[in-house]
């Protein structure tokens, strides 16, 4: 589905950084930074140009390639690792911080992957996220049409009991990143820390 969405001459969600990562990226260390499902590239060419070490994890290759073209362009470096991330290992107190933009993910693969999050961060290691809720299913404006793979505040707290949460809301945002995050959206951000 993933190589099919991306495989167009344009970046499907820009080439823009998301807007929550990008006013909050000052509460991330500068060091090592894990970005998941990270598309075409979009955040982690962001986060290179502002002196982080960024790795960014997608299953397209598709986005993949796009993705290391939006480096070049833009004269910054990026480890990209095409991988699943239902299987993908995260290295234990490997990252000061790790990113989820938009990661629509199953449930059962969603908490297998936090706990690698939580031991896959350092301690103060910063996880950060914005994810679609439920409740954008009245919007149709992004995020797919099935709630399981959207996420609340209530289930990342339960999904992530080792982190402490510095920041997270709920809220209703306008999400303009490419033709298919386009208008209100229901979203859920937050920042945690490992204590």
């Amino acid at each position: 589905m993933w190589d099919e969405r991306y495989d167009r001459k344009d970046y499907v969600y820009g080439t823009k950084p998301n807007t929550f990562l990008k006013a909050h990226l000052g509460k991330l260390f500068k060091g090592k930074v894990l970005s998941l499902a990270e598309g075409e590239g979009r955040n982690a060419v962001y986060m290179a140009q502002q002196g982080y070490q960024v790795t960014a994890v997608d299953g397209s290759i598709v986005g993949i390639d796009k993705a290391r073209r939006l480096a070049a362009k833009q004269g910054v470096h990026v480890e990209f690792i095409h991988a699943d991330l239902a299987h993908f290992d995260i290295a234990y107190e490997q990252w000061d911080a790790i990113v989820s933009i938009f990661c629509p993910l199953p449930a059962l693969i969603r908490r297998a992957l936090y706990k690698k999050v939580e031991s896959g961060l350092k301690h103060q290691g910063v996880f950060m996220l914005e994810a679609y809720r439920p409740e954008q299913l009245q919007y149709g404006t992004g995020g797919g049409n099935v709630s399981e793979v959207m996420q609340s505040a209530e289930t990342l707290r339960a999904e992530l009991p080792n982190l402490a949460f510095t920041h997270l809301s709920e809220l209703e945002r306008e999400v303009r990143e490419g033709v298919f995050h386009t208008g209100k959206g229901a979203v859920v951000q937050a920042i945690a820390i490992k204590l």
